[in-house]
């Protein structure tokens, strides 16, 4: 989930909700994941996304980074749209889906935008309209959440609406807005508590699930991070993935700044910035300044290079 600076609305209009929509479809294609349940209220967004091997941040970046520029393009207005960074919780989906896509679906009833669970059926900014059939989006997984509730489409749509109905009658079992910084636990004491109970987290990300779950999702963070590492420790640096990668593509080193269109460039400089950030964990910042471009055109360099390693089927050779 995400909210605006301030709290303040960034949804002002139905060309916002639909640009960070349709930007999010071309996120979820590019990166071969699901979106399973959404909403979009008038000062912050839910999202329900199963990753693929592609993480989440990939997806997130592009989507908000591109959705801020646009929307402050059309309101005229300069500086942050978002609070801070999204939070996220990394949930073991057999214990948590349906609950989490009850609790992201019902936000409108919650806050009182709709009135009745009508209403909801036919809301166009939650995705409960498009699974009872109303304002449906291709890029919804809608068969993912209405086969959990019965193999026809008619009897999952009556079943997915009565548990969505208790859910009108009862709180959240979980708090699901909990991501963000370490210190809204409260302190380190809460944080032991909360491992208890098996929660955990990566960095800023919170995880929810069995201990084997948790413990998996932990594992795996840390060969990244070691992953990351050991590229470092035998000698790749930026300027070392940059002559690599022009090497491969027949572009002089020295070209690696220029501006232009040509095809060969173009697309170092998407590997460069794609491969940079996620393999050797520079920071865009770094990029921006070697290549001589912005930050946002970093992160937009980085999706073409994630869409052409993806269409080409291609990893960075390391040897």
């Amino acid at each position: 989930m995400g909210r605006g600076l301030e709290r303040r609305n960034i949804f002002k209009t139905k060309e916002d909700k639909e640009d960070l929509l349709s930007r999010l479809a071309v996120g979820l294609e590019a990166t071969h994941s699901q979106c399973m349940a959404w909403a979009i209220l008038s000062n912050h967004y839910h999202l329900l996304i199963r990753v693929s091997t592609i993480a989440l941040s990939q997806i997130m970046s592009q989507v908000l980074s591109g959705y801020a520029t646009q929307y402050n393009h059309r309101h005229r207005r300069v500086g942050y749209v978002f609070q801070n960074r999204y939070k996220s919780i990394l949930c073991d989906e057999e214990a948590y889906f349906l609950e989490i896509v009850r609790y992201i679906h019902i936000n409108p009833l919650k806050a009182k935008i709709v009135k009745t669970l009508s209403d909801l059926d036919r809301y166009r900014w939650t995705g409960h309209a498009g699974l009872m059939g109303h304002h449906i989006r291709e890029w919804q997984a809608r068969d993912e959440v209405l086969s959990r509730f019965g193999r026809r489409i008619d009897a999952g749509r009556r079943h997915y609406r009565a548990f969505i109905n208790d859910g009108l009658h009862s709180p959240a079992a979980i708090d699901f807005e909990g991501g963000g910084l370490i210190r809204s636990y409260g302190g380190w004491q809460n944080i032991r508590e909360k491992r208890a109970h098996h929660e955990a987290r990566i960095g800023d990300e919170r995880i929810l699930g069995e201990s084997r779950f948790v413990e998996q999702a932990l594992k795996e963070d840390e060969l990244q991070i070691e992953a990351q590492s050991r590229l470092k420790r035998s000698g790749w640096t930026l300027e070392k993935l940059i002559k690599d990668v022009c090497q491969s593509y027949g572009v002089p080193p020295e070209y690696i700044t220029h501006k232009g269109r040509v095809n060969a460039l173009s697309t170092a400089k998407a590997l460069i910035c794609y491969w940079g950030t996620t393999k050797l964990g520079i920071s865009s910042t770094e990029i921006s300044i070697r290549l001589t471009i912005s930050q946002p055109a970093v992160s937009q360099a980085s999706k073409r290079g994630l869409r052409f390693c993806l269409d080409n089927e291609i990893e960075m050779e390391v040897n």
